[in-house]
């Protein structure tokens, strides 16, 4: 049984979210609290696993005591933001200081049945997180010299869940200015993903920017699929093109990291490479092995640099998997294999 605590302002979403998550038969609400002294007293009374955290409360608001809380009682937090631009940029930060999940609040954007089936599995993957790994630090990647691949013809592909924006931020960083293409599904709500691309578009030698449909997928840019939204590659002639749509949920998520695969496997064989990152569940195994079946070169993250090892455990519990590489290695290995590719191509 996972123990929560809610700590949020609104009376209103105490009692939805109480009663929505008290359902779920591994999920037990130990109690609730309207603002971070409250909830400090009931951390050390009630012992949660996990609690759920509003940013905008009075007295102290949610980044200050993300901040307190990561220095004296480290534990697992989902956060819980109304959906605009200036909260998803407090979000985003919330996830830098250690929160494990940015989730939207009842109303904001999608139902309560929606955000309670989400929250539910979010609480799940931050219960079963590694906590330590956000206080390690993880050393920066080498910068990769960059290399010529004068082609439109290569593509990565990337997925993540939780914990998967710091491990993005670690794989791009260490990417060269002339990268083959990249695309990306990060488990995360629409507008959250717009303040996350703007983030690393900042800090990567890479352009970084959110994807929006008919985007060309070239050398030097990585393409983030907006929240709420699939992102599947099409060819066109000797360019790939982005596809935003709609469509129901694989594995409970959209963008779903399967679908993008899947369309890299069709459109970019073995011109692709496929990375699996950190997260809860087994978003992305299936389209992986589609990857390694069409010839393109898998890739996933290594159990000990993982927050959540879900994911990469089941694409390489199927055979997906080409290779498991801890996190700062990943850019050294994708660059790698392209050159595999390259070399291949030319004997």
């Amino acid at each position: 049984m996972i123990k929560v605590l809610i700590v949020d302002d609104s009376a209103v979403v105490r009692k939805i979210l109480t009663e929505q998550l008290s359902r779920y038969r591994d999920i037990e609400i130990v109690g609730t609290a309207v603002d971070p002294y409250v909830a400090r007293d009931q951390i050390v009374k009630l012992k949660p696993d996990v609690i759920t955290l509003d940013l905008e409360m009075p007295r102290m608001d949610g980044l200050s005591f993300l901040v307190k809380l990561m220095k004296y009682h480290p534990m697992p937090v989902v956060v819980l933001s109304s959906l605009t631009p200036k909260n998803s940029e407090t979000a985003l930060k919330a996830l830098e200081l250690g929160a494990l999940e940015v989730l939207c609040k009842p109303g904001s954007a999608y139902s309560t049945l929606n955000i309670s089936r989400t929250l539910a599995n979010a609480i799940r993957a931050a219960a079963s997180a590694r906590m330590n790994i956000h206080r390690e630090k993880t050393p920066p990647p080498d910068v990769i010299k960059d290399i010529q691949f004068q082609t439109t013809h290569k593509v990565i592909a990337i997925g993540a869940s939780t914990g998967g924006t710091k491990a993005i931020e670690t794989v791009l960083m260490g990417m060269p200015r002339t990268s083959p293409g990249i695309v990306i599904v990060q488990h995360m709500p629409e507008n959250f993903t717009t303040a996350f691309a703007r983030r690393l578009n900042e800090i990567c030698k890479i352009e970084v920017r959110e994807a929006a449909n008919g985007d060309r997928v070239v050398p030097g840019k990585a393409l983030i699929a907006p929240g709420n939204h699939h992102m599947l590659i099409n060819r066109s002639g000797s360019n790939y093109l982005v596809k935003i749509r709609s469509g129901p949920p694989v594995h409970y998520q959209r963008p779903s990291a399967d679908v993008l695969f899947q369309s890299v496997s069709k459109h970019a064989g073995h011109n692709a490479v496929g990375v699996l990152l950190t997260g809860m569940g087994a978003d992305g195994a299936k389209g992986l092995l589609a990857m390694k079946g069409s010839g393109a070169f898998t890739i996933a993250q290594d159990e000990k640099s993982c927050v959540v090892f879900g994911m990469p455990r089941e694409a390489i519990k199927i055979g997906a998997v080409d290779k498991v590489v801890p996190l700062p290695d990943i850019p050294g290995e994708i660059i790698q294999s392209l050159r595999n590719q390259k070399r291949m191509k030319t004997h």
